[in-house]
């Protein structure tokens, strides 16, 4: 599944054309991003402020943790710098909470319809962080 994580929708772009499903509440809050203003020099602060806004907003995380629990994510982003952009950021976040909890941090919260055999890839399956032109083309 093919998941926006931006809070700009795409110029030119219909949800029907797309075909995503848009998260925009895990994205970082638009006072970060003006902070950011694309300069890579300031990424390492950006992630580290990114990051207590995402522990801050559980809610949200848990709505990206329940899709990542059943089906396989692609983040998309519109930035068009691919090394310095939130899909980027979330993903490591995404990945370092794995790490430090196993994974069971993305495991389902909720009961769920989908049976999982031993042998099923495992909850945290986040392919990819692309911007949405490519994903979209």
């Amino acid at each position: 599944m093919r998941v926006l994580v931006d809070r700009v929708w795409p110029r030119g772009l219909t949800k029907e054309r797309a075909g995503v499903k848009v998260l925009t509440e895990v994205a970082p809050s638009p006072g970060l991003c003006k902070w950011l203003g694309h300069d890579p020099s300031r990424w390492t602060e950006f992630e580290a402020r990114y990051r207590a806004e995402l522990d801050d907003n559980g809610a949200a995380v848990a709505r990206l943790r329940e899709l990542i629990h059943h089906v396989p994510v692609t983040l998309l982003y519109g930035a068009h710098d691919e090394a310095h952009n939130n899909a980027v950021a979330l993903h490591g976040y995404i990945d370092s909470k794995r790490k430090a909890d196993g994974a069971g941090y993305f495991r389902s919260q909720t009961s769920s319809p989908i049976e999982r055999s031993p042998t099923s890839a495992p909850p945290n399956r986040v392919a990819a962080a692309m911007r949405w032109k490519s994903a979209l083309a």
